[in-house]
């Protein structure tokens, strides 16, 4: 037991974390693109021919479905609307079997322990990853399956390979083997790819200690203190293992039907095509600087050692560089919302410059309000005095603070974690994504444990604060593109039929 790093998360559970100062919500008028048909295409034919140092789709999969499943949990001790639902429904759902849950008419708390229980299907104790979602004519198919397909349609390599990248908890690594094995061989021989599947899991390191209402150590029955898994933030350590440079990232649960997946395509490659054509504006301007600003005593494989010639005039000084500079500035404004602090002089003005420029790129689908859950996109005011795109949760938001909830009811949109991301630098090197992480955006949650409340530390949620220091651009997208499963019943929406 560590009680240094004990007692520092009590101390921060206890203090919480600050507010964060919310300039505006991002809306069509500033902070999001909303693309013409013909910026649409270009962004999407970019996408196709940009050089990429290859491509992943990253799959947070982590954890059980119980969440999914809490209506009917409860349903199945006292019979409620949820579980009349299901058996009312229940032949229109993909793991339907009258094997195990007979015919018509089907009682509703009995139906609901055969879906859950190990007597039946025992979906209550899997992870989402490997249930049944859609039903075809020749196969169902599980939620992993669909990003099977979805991942030969957008997301293969010049080599014909597909790579995914899926965070599993250990115990559930037997189950996703076995869903991925009863598929890969014959989707690869009906998609023309060859699928490179990798489990990863959330580093146990990360885990936070629980605290009770009150504040102190959470103990177990045992006598000793509660760890919890740190919230999806915990898995940017996963992500910075990544090595190929363009990441897609969208959870397990989001997908749909295939007849329904061509609008999936199209908006993951106009937001590919957006962050490869923002990698290659901000490269430039970095090349610029380096031509403006270095001498290059040795140029190898593209990387630049800087060499300052102090004999002469300080080249942040020139009129060139200081026109960079005005050029910068301006695109930082109009196409990231980013204003920057004043600068002490001209190398502190160019040296601010670079270091904002040279960071990883996230490109973020942002769908229009319409009830969803989902974090929502906002622009936001650092200590520095500098401003960003940042998503942030509502528990982020202070409400006791007008200005903040004039914002949140201002807001016209919600993140539906569907990401693109740059993860190299202008030299081909991998960023040190912890170093982008912004530590004082984290979350204090209300939990429980064997029904006793706790309060939990999560870490900065992976596209809240873990990429708070990226250079962030936000894209509407369609309502289309979001099919999420939140609960069992969500799979009756026409989107999974």
């Amino acid at each position: 037991m560590d009680n240094t790093k004990i007692n520092a998360e009590l101390e921060r559970i206890n203090k919480g974390f600050p507010w964060l100062d919310i300039v505006a919500p991002a809306t069509p008028e500033r902070g999001i693109e909303v693309l013409s048909p013909e910026e649409t295409a270009r962004a999407e034919a970019y996408a196709d021919s940009a050089d990429v140092a290859g491509r992943c789709k990253f799959v947070p999969a982590s954890g059980a479905a119980s969440r999914m499943f809490k209506d009917i949990f409860a349903g199945a001790e006292n019979e409620n609307d949820a579980v009349r639902k299901l058996a009312a429904e229940l032949e229109k759902f993909a793991f339907y079997d009258p094997a195990v849950f007979g015919t018509a008419p089907y009682d509703p708390q009995a139906t609901a322990r055969k879906l859950l229980g190990d007597e039946g299907l025992g979906y209550g104790k899997m992870p989402k990853g490997v249930l049944k979602f859609h039903r075809y004519p020749k196969e169902v198919r599980t939620a992993i399956a669909e990003h099977f397909v979805e991942g030969q349609a957008y997301m293969r390599n010049a080599d014909g390979g597909v790579k995914l990248v899926v965070t599993i908890s250990p115990e559930h690594r037997e189950l996703f083997e076995k869903a991925v094995a009863e598929i890969k061989d014959a989707y690869e021989a009906r998609y023309g790819v060859r699928y490179n599947v990798e489990f990863t899991y959330q580093d146990k390191a990360t885990d936070t200690v629980a605290a009770t209402p009150d504040g102190k150590v959470f103990l177990k029955d045992d006598g000793t203190p509660l760890f919890r898994p740190a919230g999806h933030g915990a898995l940017i350590y996963n992500l910075g293992k990544v090595d190929e440079e363009l990441v897609s990232i969208k959870n397990i649960d989001n997908v749909c039907t295939e007849r329904m997946q061509p609008a999936t395509y199209k908006w993951k490659k106009v937001l590919m095509g957006r962050a490869l054509e923002l990698r290659d504006k901000i490269f430039d301007y970095l090349y610029t600087f380096d031509q403006l600003t270095e001498l290059r005593a040795h140029q190898a494989d593209f990387a630049y050692v800087p060499v300052y010639n102090m004999n002469q005039d300080d080249p942040f000084a020139t009129p060139e560089c200081q026109e960079l500079c005005n050029e910068v500035e301006d695109f930082l404004r109009k196409e990231l919302c980013v204003e920057m602090p004043p600068a002490k002089d001209c190398r502190d003005r160019a040296e601010a410059l670079i270091a904002k420029l040279n960071r990883p790129i996230r490109v973020c689908g942002m769908v229009k309000n319409e009830g969803e859950p989902g974090g929502g996109p906002f622009i936001i005011r650092a200590a520095d005095g500098s401003t960003s795109l940042q998503i942030l949760e509502s528990v982020q938001i202070n409400p006791d603070d007008p200005k903040a909830t004039a914002a949140l009811k201002g807001a016209t949109h919600f993140n539906p974690v569907d990401l693109v991301c740059c993860l190299r630098d202008y030299k081909g090197e991998k960023f040190d994504l912890l170093k982008f992480v912004d530590e004082e955006t984290g979350f204090i949650s209300s939990k429980s444990y064997e029904g006793r409340p706790l309060k939990a530390l999560e870490l900065p949620g992976l596209w809240n604060g873990a990429m708070s220091d990226w250079n962030t651009l936000f894209v509407e997208v369609p309502i289309e593109t979001f099919n999420p499963v939140k609960t069992v019943l969500d799979l009756l929406r026409p989107a999974h039929q």
